[in-house]
């Protein structure tokens, strides 16, 4: 059996509201080579039964995995199920714009080097209206080397790349790595972008690619205190872990602007907490 190109893979969790959007956003992709694989995590909102109506499309295919362990146990199981060259996450509440596929992969078959893909997001609300556009890859574009970017996203305190939807990588990059580096949940992402462009070079798209849903709990004020703190100790372990990657400095300035974005979710949090909530 030939395996495609890309696996999109969705670790679903409660997404009842928004897991359908999600979905056909990949369907509508028009670049065509590619498998879905989503994942369910023991969800009790009905997910599992609004993912149903996927069940005949060939190119999806729907498991179960069993709960606990938290997302970064979903993220792996998940994962583990791609055939794909290329490998692309999605939240199950976030949404990938048509051509999103077509512009990663042709970036990663023009440039050989290239082993991470990400582009910019829009931030969007429950009801799907943009809060902010175009956010993210700190106004960079093209082709990057990968450990100057690793530098850059430590500096500025924050993951530059964007969340998974905006991001591919070659699954053989990402079993090299180990898988998603899981030791900073609320970072596993960005962790894990850094361990894969210790490999290579990234390529910025330069325009928004997919958006990113916020809600109460991605930013509550408890979690924006706690991402900074995870966020400083990933620089720390990514020094040890890659020698000679990152100054003092480096990790200096990375702290101090990660307790400072800590203050200004905190801010975001009160702004826009009633354009975050759903009713379902």
């Amino acid at each position: 059996m030939s395996h495609p190109r890309v696996s999109v893979v969705i670790p679903a969790f409660q997404n009842a509201a928004f897991i359908e959007a999600t979905v056909e956003s990949v369907l509508a992709q028009t670049f065509t080579d590619f498998e879905l694989v989503v994942a369910d995590h023991g969800s009790t909102d009905g997910t599992w039964e609004r993912l149903a109506r996927f069940a005949d499309d060939d190119r999806v295919t729907l498991v179960q995995t069993p709960p606990g362990g938290g997302a970064p146990a979903n993220w792996q199981a998940v994962t583990a199920r791609a055939r794909g060259e290329f490998v692309k996450l999605v939240c199950g509440d976030d949404l990938v714009y048509p051509t999103c596929l077509r512009e990663q992969v042709d970036a990663m078959d023009a440039h050989p080097g290239v082993v991470l893909v990400a582009g910019r997001r829009d931030l969007v609300d429950a009801s799907g209206a943009v809060v902010m556009g175009g956010r993210g890859m700190s106004r960079i574009s093209g082709l990057h080397d990968g450990r100057v970017a690793i530098r850059r996203t430590v500096r500025m305190g924050t993951n530059i790349f964007g969340e998974p939807a905006t991001v591919l990588f070659r699954r053989r990059d990402l079993e090299a790595v180990g898988g998603w580096w899981s030791d900073y949940p609320y970072v596993i992402d960005e962790a894990t972008y850094a361990l894969v462009l210790l490999r290579g070079d990234l390529y910025a798209v330069d325009r928004s690619i997919a958006a990113f849903r916020i809600s109460n709990g991605q930013w509550s004020v408890d979690l924006a205190t706690e991402q900074a703190a995870q966020v400083i100790g990933f620089h720390d372990a990514l020094a040890a872990r890659a020698p000679g990657l990152l100054s003092r400095r480096d990790l200096a300035v990375g702290a101090a602007m990660a307790r400072g974005l800590g203050v200004a979710r905190r801010l975001t949090y009160l702004a826009l907490r009633r354009r975050m909530s759903t009713t379902e």
